[in-house]
């Protein structure tokens, strides 16, 4: 099986500290802080990258399903939004919504949002954020 792996490094306290995350094939290399991840401050966050993956992952997924169905995409673009939020857990991903758009010649939009649907609960990453409490998604068919 494929193992894939990224690293991270930080420095000093939580809040005055920093660090740097890593890519294990080097396409991306990235500073986070307290700041970058619980404020609006400078630089990249685990939840940020947690959102390209799903995007990535579902995007993937639905042309897999779309293919199988006999159709090929033109194009899917996916935005994914992870919500962070207090819990009594603590920080926490509370939700997080997906918006795909996608242009599908001759797909209906009925059948369009049940595979976007599928894609949604069997891609790899949703698979592995079955603890975050709601996975949401918004399937637009353009140009069909």
């Amino acid at each position: 099986m494929t193992i894939r792996d990224a690293s991270a490094e930080w420095q000093g306290t939580l809040k005055e500290g920093s660090g740097r995350l890593r890519l294990g094939s080097g396409v991306f290399e990235g500073a986070y802080s307290f700041p970058s991840r619980f404020e609006n401050g400078p630089g990249t966050n685990p939840e940020e990258l947690i959102a390209a993956a799903h995007a990535g992952c579902f995007s993937m997924a639905l042309s897999a399903i779309l293919g199988r169905e006999g159709f090929t995409p033109a194009r899917i673009s996916t935005v994914a939004k992870v919500h962070l939020g207090a819990t009594t857990a603590g920080p926490t991903i509370t939700r997080i919504e997906l918006e795909t758009e996608a242009s599908v010649a001759g797909l209906a939009a009925d059948d369009f949002e049940r595979l976007a649907q599928s894609a949604k609960a069997t891609c790899l990453v949703s698979r592995a954020l079955t603890g975050v409490a709601a996975i949401t998604l918004k399937a637009n068919l353009i140009d069909h």
